[in-house]
């Protein structure tokens, strides 16, 4: 390949004015499933049409902004294994609702603390103070009710799931399905 051509591309790509914007959709899944979906995009246009596509291929429909964001609560998650910490439960609950937690529950082999989004980063900030190391921690959007499905329709929001995810421009998805 000559080198002017590669000269070329590279100066195309480091002046490059894309931008991208972050852009929230909001629909029904396979029976009347809520569903959130956070995209990241350069073509507001294209990304809803697949999206749109997406959600017809699958069964469901493509809503508008606000029809389902009702049902969800957005809280910070942090996910803590208890095999990862020497710390015990008490008192790993009492450094937590000290440093701004909202509540604290244990599931099985991991700690799962909740917060406001306002007070996630101070938490977090807290408890790495401390040495502990997460699973998982970031801000969701939590379902205040959930859809149980039958296996029909256990298969159609898979389906869904996968072909969202499957877009480039898509980030997060969430969903009131209980699975």
């Amino acid at each position: 390949m000559p080198n002017d051509t590669i000269n070329n591309a590279i100066k195309k790509a480091s002046t490059s004015n894309e931008n991208y914007e972050e852009i929230v959709y909001e629909g029904y899944g396979p029976n009347g499933v809520a569903v959130i979906v956070e995209a990241s995009t350069d073509n507001k246009n294209r990304t809803a049409a697949d999206v749109r596509h997406v959600f017809d291929k699958a069964g469901g429909n493509l809503g508008t902004s606000g029809c389902v964001s009702y049902m969800f609560n957005k809280k910070g998650i942090i996910v803590i294994e208890k095999a990862s910490t020497d710390i015990d439960e008490d008192e790993l609950m009492m450094l937590a609702l000290d440093a701004g937690a909202e509540d604290f529950q244990t599931e099985g082999e991991i700690y799962e603390i909740t917060t406001e989004p306002s007070d996630f980063t101070e938490v977090v900030s807290k408890l790495e103070e401390s040495g502990l190391t997460f699973l998982e921690a970031g801000v969701q959007m939590i379902p205040t009710t959930t859809v149980t499905l039958d296996e029909k329709g256990q298969e159609k929001m898979e389906r869904l799931i996968d072909r969202l995810e499957e877009l480039d421009d898509v980030s997060e998805i969430y969903h009131n399905w209980e699975e």
